[in-house]
């Protein structure tokens, strides 16, 4: 197969001239699609590029000035494209969150970024926005949807299609800008706190357009398979440069993932760490589920292809937990792996094979942000053969600085910088320098880091130092060919009264390895030892307790916290299972310490999410919020 070079776009000044390029290279490939939508969406690049110009220009007919801000509240679909690259295209700033994101919240974000103006899913989110919205300055009103909707009160309100009839009939009035011009406005969704406008120019964006090749090695017509937010950064600027490639994106949501990868058999898919831990857990529901034999004979080949992995990094250099290896190891690692590789194969011909069929069987990479990917499940994807590269990065990084790459998939790392991008460790406290190898804040410079934060002077110098190093408020290493390794954020960092310091991510990736966990969150500040809430898998636990021949009644997924307090989720057997569960995930895992240990726990039936308020939208705990919604438990737990 011949390898096509990428397209190259760094001569460009601003976002949307990639589209007119995009459109002559690649014009009747399919490049939006959205199979279900009613009815079913497709658009080729020359359609896309049709419709971002008629948006665009149909802005300008309502009197769209340049650097206009403009609020943007929709999600995943072809429309929220076409008006994302619309509103850059007619000049404007877009001031981007989802539509499903709290009515306060939005109406801070349209009221901070002094939006004039307002983009929306459809008629149900701006009447979510009423009665207030409606004294705010709105020039005028476009909704996403072919609704009709009477004027409110002397704002006009235009569907999808009236406004690009608007701007057929018109000429586009081309708008003169360079890297510097600030073209969004992402306001972070964060954990504490209300969210700040990270502004993100032309250049920010181009930046990740230009350089997520070293990544992505995409070809023209390779299938995406889209699953996050289109408005958040990671999902956004991944987007961008896909499309600038000529790949093919397929929308999907989490009740179609599963038939839709093998329906469309993409090639890439990005995603955060929850959405592998729930494709691996899938995976492992069907081998529980296999007659008690044949899972031994699955366990067995998980475990030699497990130290056939490990031996192949220290063979490799690849190895976090074997930094120094000497000739003499690496030799001996080599040697084991190639008398482990033919059971290794053997794995993949009976087992294996059916977890990549279950994906497509086309993956080229699998690409994960937003968080650590747990230990588990990076050996469980290479053993598998699916690839998954880990990459770094912030909102205010436009986002990624730094990923690992298939030639150097160094497992247990977010990988090496990006070309234009530098990485200091520093001493948290005096902001020295550290060597490599030594703990520090993560501090990131480069052609990607944001303007600063909107109308917050104050923020951004805090953020962002006169020397151009962003704080990233993250916690790493470095290792000596500059992989970076992340051990935690700084304000997640829970302190014992022994006044050891414990960072809470690393051993919550541990415990969910256990099927009887769905999730956990650690708490602990200011205690002696540390303490759990818990999501159990109230299945697998049903199951262990009938191979156990236990009369237990476990409490239904909706139950109250009373019911479950006064459940058979805390009697003896149950609460010894999870003691035993959590001491061994916790002591397994590299760079145990005693201070790591577990004491008490709480279980809890409501899983962490979105729609709770319990996780951001790249699913990240929202700590301070669990923290605060169920304080109760936490006091009960040290009062014990």
């Amino acid at each position: 197969m011949t390898i096509s070079s990428p397209v190259n776009y760094k001569s460009l000044q601003y976002l949307p001239e990639i589209w007119s390029i995009a459109a002559q290279k690649f014009s009747q490939t399919p490049a939006l699609v959205a199979p279900h939508l009613q009815p079913q969406v497709s658009l080729t690049y020359q359609e896309l590029y049709e419709k971002i110009q008629q948006f665009g220009t149909g802005l300008q007919t309502l009197g769209v000035q340049p650097q206009d801000n403009i609020a943007l509240f929709a999600d995943n679909s072809p429309r929220w494209f076409i008006s994302d690259q619309g509103i850059m295209t007619a000049g404007g700033v877009d001031v981007v969150r989802s539509a499903t994101a709290e009515k306060q919240e939005l109406l801070y974000i349209y009221e901070d970024s002094d939006s004039t103006a307002l983009v929306v899913e459809d008629s149900k989110t701006l009447d979510k926005l009423r009665p207030e919205i409606d004294n705010f300055p709105i020039k005028f009103i476009i909704l996403l949807s072919d609704e009709t909707v009477e004027n409110y009160s002397t704002t006009q309100v235009y569907n999808f299609n009236q406004l690009l009839e608007l701007g057929a009939g018109a000429t586009l009035n081309p708008v003169i800008r360079d890297k510097n011009t600030l073209a969004t406005l992402i306001y972070t969704s964060g954990t504490t706190g209300k969210p700040k406008g990270a502004m993100l120019s032309h250049g920010n964006l181009l930046h990740q357009v230009n350089n997520l090749y070293t990544i992505i090695r995409c070809q023209p017509g390779d299938r995406v398979v889209s699953i996050l937010p289109s408005w958040h950064v990671y999902e956004r600027s991944a987007e961008y440069f896909l499309l600038s490639q000529g790949c093919s994106q397929y929308y999907t949501n989490l009740r179609s993932l599963k038939s839709d990868l093998k329906k469309h058999q993409p090639h890439y898919m990005i995603g955060v760490p929850r959405l592998w831990e729930s494709l691996y857990e899938g995976v492992q529901k069907q081998f529980r589920e296999q007659p008690a034999s044949k899972q031994k004979l699955i366990n067995w080949f998980f475990n030699i292809s497990e130290q056939y992995i490990k031996a192949n990094r220290i063979a490799l250099g690849l190895s976090l937990e074997h930094p120094k290896v000497s000739a003499i190891e690496k030799l001996l690692a080599k040697i084991k792996a190639i008398f482990l590789a033919p059971i290794h194969s053997l794995g993949d011909k009976i087992v294996y094979h059916k977890v990549r069929e279950a994906v497509g069987n086309t993956v080229k990479s699998f690409v994960s942000g937003g968080g650590s990917l747990a230990k588990h499940l990076d050996d469980f994807y290479e053993i598998v053969n699916i690839p998954v590269l880990v990459g770094y990065g912030l909102t205010e990084t436009a986002p990624v600085t730094n990923a690992r790459k298939l030639e150097r998939n160094f497992r247990k790392t977010a990988g090496q910088p990006l070309p234009e991008t530098e990485i200091k460790i520093v001493d948290p406290t005096t902001r020295e320098a550290l060597p490599p190898g030594q703990i520090g804040l993560v501090l990131i410079r480069g052609t990607q880091v944001m303007q600063g934060y909107y109308k917050k002077p104050e923020a951004t110098a805090k953020a962002i130092d006169p020397e151009g190093w962003f704080n990233s408020g993250d916690l790493g290493w470095v290792t000596a060919n500059n992989d970076l390794v992340l051990t935690g954020r700084a304000k997640d960092t829970i302190v014992l009264t022994n006044g050891e310091n414990v960072e809470p991510q690393p051993i919550e990736d541990a415990c969910v390895r256990s099927t009887y966990i769905d999730q956990i969150m650690l708490v602990g500040q200011d205690q002696r030892s540390l303490g759990a809430l818990i999501v159990p898998n109230l299945e697998t636990l049903q199951q262990w307790s009938a191979t156990q021949k236990l009369d237990l009644t476990l409490p239904s997924p909706d139950a109250s916290l009373e019911t479950v307090a006064n459940s058979d989720l805390y009697s003896k057997p149950i609460r010894d299972l999870f003691r035993q569960e959590l001491k061994r995930e916790v002591q397994n895992r590299p760079g145990y310490s005693p201070n790591d240990r577990i004491g008490e726990f709480r279980f809890i039936l409501e899983p962490f999410s979105k729609d709770n308020g319990l996780m951001t939208q790249t699913l990240k705990i929202k700590r301070p919020v669990v923290k605060e919604r169920y304080q109760h438990l936490i006091k009960e737990m040290y009062e014990s």
